[in-house]
């Protein structure tokens, strides 16, 4: 009357991890693309013979995300597209200043205290920071790290 469900087939164990390289010639001439795809070799020896689970299977098909630059209370801004970081005191940094706010190309991240920064992004964005501009261009260079 009440017979069991059949299971369902296991399923087979994943495959170790692969990562496609593409064959260099040593003559420096374009190699054959369709020889390219057919290079494969196993993953370091740290992860051979093993699957990749979780998040370390998500970093492996992900991209690295951004790298952000603190612009000053919880405000971050994209490090790459910085193109310039000046000290606002320079009559043609005032002007930049309005005429961004005029486009509508500002971004306000002083949290209402004073500016000590103006970040020129190369969007034509205008960023304002309360951060020294020594400070922004250490976090800049030295990683992006808060400090």
């Amino acid at each position: 009357m009440n017979e069991p469900k059949p299971q369902p087939p296991a399923r087979p164990a994943r495959a170790p991890y692969k990562v496609t390289r593409a064959k260099s010639r040593d003559d420096g001439s374009a190699s054959d693309p369709d020889a390219d795809l057919d290079a494969t070799s196993e993953a370091p020896d740290s992860d051979a013979g093993r699957a990749l689970r979780g998040d370390e299977a998500l970093r492996a098909t992900r991209p690295s995300a951004p790298r952000l630059l603190n612009v000053g209370y919880g405000n971050q801004i994209a490090a790459a597209r910085v193109v310039a970081i000046v000290a606002p005191a320079a009559s043609p940094m005032r002007r930049l200043r309005r005429e961004a706010a005029e486009r509508g190309k500002l971004i306000d991240a002083t949290e209402g205290r004073r500016t000590r920064s103006i970040v020129i992004m190369d969007s034509d964005h205008v960023v304002l920071s309360a951060i020294h501009p020594d400070t922004l261009s250490a976090r800049l260079a030295g990683g992006g790290a808060d400090g």
